[in-house]
């Protein structure tokens, strides 16, 4: 399932390279079920910039 939305970095980290960890928050567009421990994939252009686990749902 895609679904457009925003993610917000922590103050102090200005971009995130490949093989560093990062929390982070991120705000959907859609209301989405979600769950702790679930995996997430972010695209951009069609390629995929990153990707996750859900840690916790606010």
């Amino acid at each position: 399932m895609d679904v457009t939305g925003e993610i917000a970095l922590p103050e102090n980290v200005e971009m995130v390279m490949p093989g560093d960890n990062v929390n982070m928050e991120g705000k959907l567009i859609t209301p989405v079920a979600l769950e702790k421990g679930s995996k997430f994939a972010i695209r951009e252009g069609g390629l995929t910039v990153g990707a996750g686990v859900i840690t916790e749902v606010l």
